[in-house]
């Protein structure tokens, strides 16, 4: 097995493409093709060849001063996929390993766990969703076999909107509607034309309320502008919402139509052509919803602003007649979150974790 680095465009679309070819279409959800270029300003990517020159794997490497601040140093591993063979992944964490200078290796994250990552460990037959891992079963199996341990385990939620009415949403999510007046409550509301302007305001929310968790480390303007890059022209405005108490954000939930059948069939290339179909089309990906983040800010927990807003939520995927509502991954430790999922009937998807292997 050779690990070579990927240099030409060619290459690059052979990186590209071969997870296409690994796993299941009707289950894999590409990253974009265009995310992944962005990528190769900060990781060297990298493709596995058999002896006959065959691609069986991939990977990238990097390292982040901002994840080394936060757990300590790592050299991170991203974009890894392999054939169901252990002198591939062999291969694979070997050339990791050499970079790694002693530092212990983390991963799969692309870039970072709260950008894209991980592998699943259980939900196999259900499929992946946008900025969400899926894998075959084999993966978990093969990282452990090689030493790997689990970090921040998570999982993946589902919640069954089907024969649900507006009004049936409210169970689970009392809010007393007496403090909305008391407390200067107001809800705001994603926009189209506006989202540019409003990004700051999330990403202050954003930072603020996860700083707590183990694996978060803050994202900054242009890491949250690639993230919701063409989001815009996509946005049901009525699933970004955010809370105001006397003026001030408090607390926000971001969920959108899933896209995820429409980036199987396209193979994750988004180019022009296919941003004017599926815009065309679009009203076809408003049945299945993907709820993206959400989170309030550490001096203003507990209070229930959130279960407003999951109310509001789940009062508007209803009237706009959407059947399905998943969730990126909670971690395990992280009660409050999963427990919003819960109160709206809801049941974990996909087994989430991260890798980590202790310097050779």
């Amino acid at each position: 097995m050779r690990l070579v680095p990927v240099q030409s465009r060619a290459d690059l679309r052979t990186f590209v493409d071969f997870p296409l070819r690994l796993h299941p279409t009707d289950r894999y959800v590409p990253l974009l093709s265009s995310v992944i270029a962005n990528h190769r300003r900060t990781a060297e990517l990298f493709l596995v060849r058999d002896r006959h020159g065959a691609v069986v794997g991939r990977t990238s490497m990097h390292r982040s001063a901002a994840f080394d601040a936060k757990v300590g140093p790592r050299q991170l591993f991203g974009h890894t996929e392999f054939v169901d063979d252990d002198d591939v992944f062999a291969a694979i964490m070997d050339g990791v390993e050499a970079r790694a200078g002693g530092r212990p290796i983390f991963g799969p994250v692309a870039l970072l766990p709260n950008q894209t990552g991980g592998v699943i460990t259980s939900g196999f037959a259900d499929r992946g969703f946008v900025d969400s891992a899926w894998n075959p079963a084999y993966y978990p199996t093969v990282y452990e076999r090689h030493g790997f341990h689990r970090r921040f385990e998570a999982d993946t939620w589902l919640v069954d909107l089907d024969g649900t009415s507006a009004g049936d949403h409210d169970h689970g999510f009392a809010f007393d509607d007496a403090r909305i007046a008391a407390e200067q409550l107001v809800i705001r509301y994603g926009s189209r034309w506006r989202l540019r302007s409003q990004l700051p305001i999330l990403r202050q929310m954003l930072n603020a309320s996860f700083a707590q968790l183990g694996y978060y480390t803050t994202i900054s303007a242009e890491q949250l502008a690639e993230q919701t890059d063409g989001l815009a022209f996509l946005l049901d405005e009525s699933l970004l919402l955010w809370l105001e108490k006397a003026g001030r954000p408090v607390a926000f939930v971001v969920t959108v139509p899933d896209i995820s059948e429409y980036l199987m069939s396209i193979g994750g290339r988004l180019g022009v052509t296919n941003q004017v179909r599926l815009l065309a089309t679009r009203n076809r990906y408003r049945r299945d919803a993907v709820l993206i983040i959400k989170g309030t800010v550490p001096d203003e927990q507990g209070k229930g602003y959130l279960t407003l807003l999951s109310r509001e939520l789940h009062r508007n995927l209803a009237s706009n007649g959407y059947r399905t509502l998943r969730s990126t991954f909670v971690e395990r430790t992280n009660d409050a979150s999963a427990a919003q999922y819960r109160r709206a009937g809801g049941r974990p998807l996909h087994g989430y974790t991260f890798y980590e292997r202790a310097a050779a």
